[in-house]
């Protein structure tokens, strides 16, 4: 079988726990480079996952022919001239979330890999996941109706740590919202549209770090649904279930843990078979109500990204999930969230 041979920079953090891992379990994908900021870090790296080759600075990977493609999860900073480089390299990339720290850094990734024409996606696993999956194609089959609302909610607890790049606003352009909430955005605007208008609130409320603790976000979609996004890096990780609710006007998709990294979480299906007239006593099981666990076969969300640019790469077509495109608008959402949050008032994206 043919596969796609992929080097990673910045093969810390999230590479090391989950991408690389899933990297290993793909189809169409075989892991021969890596590079982390650190000559120590690298080379735990590549004796982990007995990688062949290692490198110590990103100029020295992306002069590799051997190298198809790259998965750069640097910090966001370093996404704007890394992801040109590799573009410019000729080689095909998986970037991160978020795309950048600002349109402006985003726009210049995008016109860089439309400009030389490689393949490149964004790191937004969740829509790999086979529950979420599912749950896009019961909208389509307007099994849900007209969608009216999408609420997600992503926690982790995140207290100050000295150096860390994520709670320095210069290195990560923010902190929960343009780290967690883009996820929530991207996921439910695929569930529901563009999303037009923005309202935020953003603040600390437990840490010291000069990035935001908290984020509550509602959105607006071009068909009309509302959207709720929140998005805290100070509740307990045990206590946040990570939830995910769609409802339309003929009855709701309700999910728990499916938000995350891990592909794991339940999907609970409450359907009517028509849209249902008035009912004065509101039961809330009426008797054609159809409740069913949603089915799905599970999936590893990070190898099913990787396999899924491979696959793009080694059948020439372009991606049509997960394109930088899609990422730039989604950056965009974040600007409005933040000037939102700035003045008091909705924003129109």
């Amino acid at each position: 079988m043919e596969k796609v041979r992929w080097g990673v920079i910045g093969a810390g953090g999230i590479a090391d726990r989950r991408t690389i891992p899933g990297m290993q379990k793909a189809r169409f994908a075989e892991l021969i480079a890596v590079m982390s900021r650190t000559r120590e870090s690298t080379d735990r790296v590549a004796e982990k996952y007995r990688v062949p080759k290692r490198y110590y600075s990103e100029e020295d990977l992306l002069a590799d022919p051997e190298v198809e493609a790259v998965y750069i999860a640097t910090p966001v900073y370093l996404h704007r001239p890394q992801t040109v480089a590799a573009a410019q390299a000729g080689k095909h990339i998986l970037l991160e979330k978020p795309l950048a720290r600002n349109a402006s850094e985003a726009e210049e990734i995008v016109q860089a890999v439309r400009d030389i024409g490689v393949k490149a996606i964004e790191g937004y696993m969740m829509k790999f996941h086979p529950l979420h999956k599912r749950a896009k194609e019961l909208i389509e089959e307007g099994r849900l109706g007209r969608p009216v609302l999408g609420r997600t909610q992503l926690s982790c607890w995140y207290p100050d740590i000295p150096g860390t790049w994520r709670q320095d606003p210069e290195q990560g352009g923010g902190g929960s919202l343009i780290d967690m909430a883009t996820h929530c955005y991207d996921l439910l605007r695929w569930f529901l549209g563009r999303i037009v208008q923005v309202a935020a609130f953003v603040n600390t409320q437990i840490f010291q770090y000069p990035v935001e603790d908290s984020a509550t976000t509602l959105l607006l979609f071009e068909g009309g649904a509302h959207g709720m996004v929140d998005t805290f890096f100070n509740i307990p990780d045990a206590a946040g279930k990570d939830r995910l609710e769609l409802y339309g006007d003929r009855g709701s998709l309700l999910a728990e843990g499916t938000i995350g990294q891990t592909g794991g979480g339940e999907m609970t299906a409450y359907l009517s078979k028509e849209v249902r007239p008035y009912d004065p006593l509101q039961d809330k099981a009426p008797p054609d109500l159809l409740v069913e666990p949603v089915q799905a076969e599970p999936a590893d969300l990070y190898a099913a990204e990787v396999d899924y640019l491979s696959q793009c790469i080694l059948e020439d077509r372009e991606p049509e999930i997960n394109t930088l495109e899609d990422g730039l608008g989604i950056i965009r959402v974040v600007e409005a969230a933040y000037e939102s949050a700035r003045t008091g008032r909705a924003v129109e994206v």
